[in-house]
């Protein structure tokens, strides 16, 4: 294993930089004059301060509460409500706008419950953050949140400005709006596939660009007995392992259609029952993980891929690099085992690859414990968030560094430890993570690389990934409604869709039709066509 001794970052750091959109640290405004790239968005940001009036938004003394995840990491000394960040932006509020900031901790891993908990009880803080759509919406059609229409108009300029892709409609209802969403950093696509380039090569095969060229390489690695030639993982709370292939058989031939049956429900949509006809073949002629449904943990999943087992496999974007890296360092040569691929034709020979939307999570301002007064604040509060010079400074500490190429440098733990800032910066940055550098996809591809601890990928590696993932880039239509049906029975059909293809995919052959038709009944009877027909009924009254 060959390892770099340039005092390199790990690899889950070069990760945490993708999915951050670059990791990093900046320079404090007192320092940014020296540094090209952070004196950008320091200006960039006071210029959009000005246009939105900011000298005059000092007023009369207000306190509110903030909502910040509890993930358990603080700080020696410190909590994850009162820390040297949270210090840091108290006293930034108050100087700016004489705004009391006082934070509000929840745990992360049953955040909607206990939001759930402080609203029903009147307790919840000023602003509150959940990524979950059927919340909010459950919220703002029920009166629990203040419209925010006026007040964004009125102090939200770098909300508009500097996070506007993310405002997306998605938190109105009508013509009220109900919530400002968080901007994402790096533009990703919700899943890639990854194919053995070192196998190819021993076939003497050329990189697949369509299914069938695909097939003929999963029965080509089968014969020459390389592996296991699709890899599959059984986990009961993701369509990952099937969801691009299965949707490249369905032709989106307009946006109801797209808007209709979205992500959730491509599974059913017209066309994709011939890609899980596809896929139970292939199970069936021993090309896909045997019993791979067991398998709810991926464990073995993981373990099939660092150890040379697999020859393709599609998933989260980046969740195979750990275990790539694992692989090629192993075999001793740079780019020697898995790369993207996009093989995943559509009826009329154009890809698909669905991204995710710009924005994250709702950040909403619940109407019982806010006053009017509060609210303004809240906002005031946002709008300082959504400027890149001061998230920039969140997100990697009031210390923040920038490498060569102009990317913020991640902190080390130990550094943050030692200074005593949080463990999870990105938990008080709720408004802004689209940095100068995240979508310069030539310059994260230098940065990912000088990221790395180990030589598993190299430059050109990082570039073909962007490149790969941009193919077809596509988003679904989105709206902030969400049906009756939907809230009734749509998670029961997400659950019941996941087995529902599993039970396909791994059916006798002769038994596909029978299984398929019982199981799509299944899912009818338990509330689908209902959602489907609501769906389409919506996008037809705003269109």
């Amino acid at each position: 294993m060959r390892i770099k001794n340039l005092g390199k970052r790990s690899l889950a750091a070069a990760m945490a930089a993708l999915m951050v959109l670059g990791t990093g640290c900046g320079k404090t405004p007192a320092d940014s004059g020296s540094d090209a790239n952070s004196g950008a968005q320091q200006n960039a940001g006071s210029e959009a301060s000005a246009a939105t009036g900011a000298d005059d938004l000092y007023g009369e003394e207000v306190d509110i509460k903030v909502m910040v995840w509890d993930r358990g990491n603080a700080a020696p000394g410190t909590t994850t409500e009162d820390n040297a960040l949270t210090q840091w932006i108290q006293q930034q509020m108050k100087e700016l706008y004489n705004i009391n900031v006082t934070y509000v901790s929840v745990p992360r891993s049953e955040s909607d419950d206990k939001v759930n908990i402080m609203m029903s009880g009147g307790t919840a803080p000023n602003i509150i953050l959940s990524y979950s759509q059927d919340l909010f919406y459950n919220y703002a059609s029920s009166g629990a949140l203040k419209d925010i229409t006026d007040i964004y108009n009125q102090y939200g300029g770098n909300i508009q400005q500097y996070c506007g892709e993310a405002q997306s409609g998605i938190a109105d209802l009508g013509d009220q709006k109900f919530a400002v969403m968080k901007q994402r950093g790096t533009e990703n696509a919700r899943h890639t596939a990854y194919i053995r380039k070192d196998w190819l090569d021993q076939l003497g095969m050329d990189v697949p660009t369509t299914k069938e060229e695909l097939g003929e390489y999963l029965y080509a690695v089968k014969d020459a007995g390389l592996g296991t030639p699709w890899g599959m993982s059984g986990r009961a709370d993701t369509e990952k392992m099937y969801l691009n292939f299965v949707g490249s058989y369905v032709d989106l031939t307009d946006d109801k259609m797209a808007y209709t049956y979205a992500e959730s429900y491509m599974a059913v949509a017209p066309g994709s029952k011939d890609g899980l006809k596809q896929l139970n073949q292939w199970y069936n002629d021993g090309l896909i993980t045997q019993d791979f449904p067991t398998d709810t943990d991926e464990s073995v999943f993981l373990a099939d891929l660092a150890n040379g087992k697999i020859g393709f496999t599609l998933d989260d974007t980046t969740h195979v690099w750990d275990p790539t890296a694992v692989l090629n360092t192993s075999l001793g040569a740079e780019d020697a085992s898995f790369i993207p691929v996009q093989c995943f034709d559509c009826p009329d020979g154009s890809y698909r690859t669905p991204y995710e939307y710009r924005y994250a999570m709702f950040v909403m301002i619940p109407e019982q414990t806010t006053s009017d007064e509060q609210a303004i604040a809240c906002m005031k509060y946002l709008n300082w968030l959504a400027d890149p010079a001061n998230a920039v400074q969140v997100r990697y500490t009031p210390d923040l560094t920038y490498d060569e190429l102009g990317v913020a440098n991640e902190p080390s733990t130990a550094d943050k430890e030692a200074k005593g800032y949080p463990g999870t910066c990105d938990d008080l940055c709720i408004m802004n993570l689209n940095f100068d550098w995240v979508n310069d996809y030539d310059t994260m591809s230098k940065s990912m690389y000088a990221s790395q601890e180990q030589d598993w990928a190299s430059v050109e590696w990082y570039k073909n990934y962007y490149d790969v993932c941009a193919t077809g880039k596509y988003r679904f239509p989105v709206y902030g409604y969400i049906s009756e049906d939907q809230a009734t029975y749509g998670t029961d059909i997400k659950n019941k869709m996941l087995s529902f293809v599993y039970t396909c995919i791994c059916c006798p052959a002769d038994q596909f039709e029978a299984t398929y038709e019982a199981g799509y009944n299944e899912l009818v009877n338990s509330g689908l066509q209902k959602i489907l027909d609501a769906r389409a009924a919506y996008y037809d009254s705003v269109n």
